[in-house]
Formats: structure tokens, C-alpha cells, sequence
């Protein structure tokens, strides 16, 4: 699969994906840093990949269908977003993409749970 990660995750992860044979590219490395949220998507839209993020705002369905790009990956955790955390919501989203890929699906990754919105 080919993911994109946002600004907001760096390349925090990127290796955990990669080392499962994925795609990855990082919003910095495609000179997107401090792009607007639309034009985010747009890309990602164009170029298959499944949005990586911690902005909550991908989460608006009708703004940003999840359907219209190859997916949308919301990483949360409680209290403060340390890299430690980012790294250990990515190597959960890792274990669960070996089992079940995202399929134009909105996915938000949690300590020790994922959430799924499927399409429609």
C-alpha cells in the first residue's frame, strides 16, 4: 500500500511501514510542509495514498471522505503526543495492516484499539 505521513508525524514510523514492503512518503521529503488541508488531500487523492495524521480535521467525513482517497489514518493518544507515542500508534497501525488492509476507509488508531468508519 502507499501512504503518505503528515508534517504533524514527520518520519516518525515511516521505517515500520516500510519494513513491511509499504510505500511511504512523508509530506517534507514532497515539499507539502504547511500546505492547506485540502490541498493535502487533493494529493493524496491523486497519488492513491493513504493519509497518515494527527489532525483531526481529516476526520470530517464531508469534508474529507475517506472513499474519495485510498484511505485516512487518524492517530490519537491520550494526553501529550510524545514521538514515543507516535511511534507506538504507527507499529499498532503496522500490525493491524499485516491482517486487514484499509480500503478507502477511515481508521482512527488509539492505545490498544482501532476504530474503523467502512464505507458505505
Amino acid at each position: 500500500m502507499k501512504f503518505k505521513l503528515d508534517e504533524n508525524i514527520g518520519s516518525l514510523g515511516k521505517s515500520v511501514l516500510e519494513a513491511d514492503g509499504h510505500d511511504v512518503m512523508t509530506v517534507a521529503e514532497q515539499k507539502l510542509s504547511g500546505s492547506p488541508d485540502d490541498l493535502l488531500y487533493r494529493v493524496c487523492r491523486d497519488e492513491d495514498r493513504v493519509l497518515v495524521t494527527l489532525d483531526h480535521d481529516f476526520g470530517h467525513v464531508l469534508r474529507f471522505p475517506p472513499e474519495a482517497v485510498a484511505g485516512i489514518v487518524i492517530l490519537e493518544s491520550p494526553g501529550r503526543l510524545t514521538p514515543q507515542a507516535i511511534t507506538a500508534r504507527m507499529t499498532e497501525l503496522a500490525a493491524l495492516l499485516r491482517v486487514r488492509p484499509i480500503d478507502r476507509e477511515l481508521w482512527i488508531v488509539e492505545p490498544g484499539r482501532v476504530r474503523i468508519r467502512e464505507r458505505s
